[in-house]
């Protein structure tokens, strides 16, 4: 049908005879001559009609946007100064002697340049995926993967699919059901992730798997989440939780290189959960953000001021400062705002100094909280923060997590709000995360990662000493803010996984229940073994700039895990219902 694409047509095409086929991208008339930007999946080609050849142009003159067209003509330079530098075949034009219409058009919904809502792009999400833009994301998602498989494909991996109608696992999320029609009563789960079956193909003897899987969370979205979504599963065998990691950067230094041509660190900065804690009051800090949380509760636990000395006293509080640089010019305004933002995330307010002259002492700071604290406690937290004349500094006091949430928060809007964010790529590992963390509601311990991680001590005893204390061999891989992988070295020993699962509230009966195979395995010289799992929209987001995981995504759902192009979840017919043995009971209405 066609001899080129639109974007192979330059210069090397002049003189030549060629078929195009594609879309009107634009179609102008020039007094006579029509002009019209021809599109395909390679870019644009311009088409020039001339009365000349009259049924052409006749033809010509009847088309529209987006009508489906194949032109066949002669390859010619554009005359001067008409050049368009911006395109691959900006200065060549396509002379038609032939036109036929393949399809016509209806108006469109929208125009392909033009900005519409969200929810009336993923209506028409055929269309919307015609801009240049989006065309470009789904072409960069295609190479990320591509490289992904190629490198894991040259180190040894075997890609191998597992089932996506299993059996309900405890991952943190509630399951997708599916009813089954030859088993009443009964459902399968789709996989929140190949966890138990990428361990069992390590028992199994293949050592190094690799799947670009589908995964199902039924849990409430935000931009970086969907309910069907994509991740890189890897699992390997019989190496450490260092060559895991090195293997696993190696892949991410490959897929930069090779799509996007960025040289990332070798080797990634590592740094323990404690620490990212601590600086930064989130386990996947943005290194991009200079700003960072320093504690100060030692310094004001003997102060009059009961917000601070409370928290500053008790073992789960916390009192933290953040420097702002240059925030001394900072109106009461603004100052309120980010109050009112801290308050979202918990806070019950935000106590601040601006610094206007350090070397008066407190003459030369500016705070309604100032006459609470002591010389020595102000000359500390001046110290210790390293606050200049012109700074400004934030403080939190509460317990440790609200503390954590509100600063950290604060602190990557400040980065957002003063430009303080580095144009650059900063990836880095959070290792040594807690085992278990404790849910007061439920007054037990709840896995951090998930049941089938290893922890750093092998002994069951002492595991049961201090669960509290507890260091999981888990690993995260933070980009630019973003976790983009997260993984562990697994349980391959039976007692030790049955302690895990004692430790977590699961009970013998439970355990034997829902992991009765996995189980089963661990007991037929199951090896050591580790793995990894990246989250392919989210890199993609990353990678192309994109502000939404839905933007890289070809038929994404709505934050309410709604579909508008086939108006998917929808209602099915009795006869259905009565196959898979169900009856519908809806709640009352409120």
């Amino acid at each position: 049908m066609r001899t080129h694409f639109c974007g192979q047509v330059d210069e090397h095409s002049a003189g030549k005879a060629v078929t195009v086929a594609g879309w009107v991208h634009r179609r102008r008339d020039h007094g006579g001559v029509i002009f019209a930007d021809l599109r395909d999946r390679t870019g644009l080609v311009q088409v020039v009609f001339d009365p000349e050849a009259k049924a052409v142009f006749e033809a010509a003159e009847t088309l529209r946007h987006e009508f489906v067209v194949r032109v066949a003509g002669l390859v010619r330079e554009r005359p001067a100064g008409t050049a368009n530098a911006n395109l691959a075949s900006g200065r060549v034009e396509i002379l038609a002697r032939e036109l036929e219409i393949l399809n016509r058009s209806e108006p469109l919904p929208f125009q392909l340049d033009e900005h519409v809502s969200e929810e009336v792009r993923l209506r028409y999400r055929y269309l919307d995926l015609r801009r240049e833009a989006m065309a470009k994301r789904i072409r960069l998602r295609h190479e990320a993967t591509r490289a992904l498989r190629a490198y894991l494909d040259g180190q040894g991996f075997v890609d191998i699919e597992t089932p996506m109608l299993t059996k309900a696992t405890p991952e943190g999320a509630r399951d997708y059901l599916v009813p089954s029609r030859t088993h009443p009563g009964k459902f399968f789960a789709l996989p929140q992730s190949p966890q138990i079956f990428k361990q069992l193909l390590m028992v199994a003897g293949f050592e190094r798997y690799y799947q670009v899987a589908r995964c199902f969370r039924d849990e409430d979205l935000r931009a970086d989440r969907q309910p069907d979504f994509t991740q890189l599963d890897i699992e390997t065998s019989f190496l450490s939780q260092d060559e895991i990691m090195g293997l696993m950067e190696g892949l991410i230094r490959h897929l930069f290189k090779e799509v996007l041509d960025v040289d990332l660190p070798n080797p990634f900065l590592r740094m323990t959960y404690a620490e990212a804690m601590r600086r930064y009051g989130s386990d996947k800090p943005d290194l991009r953000v200079p700003l960072e949380l320093v504690d100060v509760a030692d310094l004001v636990a003997g102060c009059d001021f009961k917000v601070f000395a409370a928290p500053a006293k008790d073992p789960k509080g916390r009192v933290a400062a953040l420097r702002v640089p240059g925030g001394a010019s900072m109106p009461r305004s603004q100052i309120d705002e980010y109050t009112a933002f801290v308050a979202r995330h918990g806070a019950r307010g935000l106590a601040y100094v601006k610094v206007n002259e350090r070397a008066k002492g407190r003459e030369g700071l500016q705070s309604p909280i100032i006459k609470f604290l002591s010389d020595a406690a102000v000359a500390g937290i001046l110290e210790r923060t390293g606050a200049v004349d012109g700074d400004l500094v934030f403080f939190g006091a509460d317990s440790a997590k609200v503390v954590g949430d509100a600063l950290g928060a604060l602190r990557l809007k400040l980065g957002a709000d003063l430009e303080l964010v580095a144009h650059a790529w900063r990836p880095l590992w959070v290792v040594d995360f807690p085992m278990f963390e404790w849910d007061e509601e439920a007054k037990r311990w709840m896995a951090m990662h998930h049941p089938f991680t290893s922890p750093a001590n092998l002994d069951p005893d002492s595991l049961r000493s201090a669960p509290g204390d507890a260091l999981a061999k888990a690993y995260d891989m933070v980009l630019n803010g973003s976790e983009i992988g997260g993984g562990s070295v697994r349980i391959h020993s039976q007692a030790l996984q049955s302690t895990v699962f004692d430790l977590l509230g699961i009970q013998p009966e439970e355990a034997r229940r829902k992991f009765g195979f996995l189980l089963d395995a661990l007991k037929y010289g199951a090896p050591p073994h580790g793995g990894i799992a990246f989250g392919i929209d989210r890199l993609v987001m990353l990678m192309s700039g994109a502000d939404s995981i839905r933007d890289v995504i070809a038929f994404p759902k709505t934050q309410t895990a709604a579909c508008p192009l086939t108006d998917a979840p929808t209602e099915v017919s009795e006869q259905q219902l009565r196959d898979l043995h169900i009856r519908v009971r809806l709640p009352p209405p409120t």
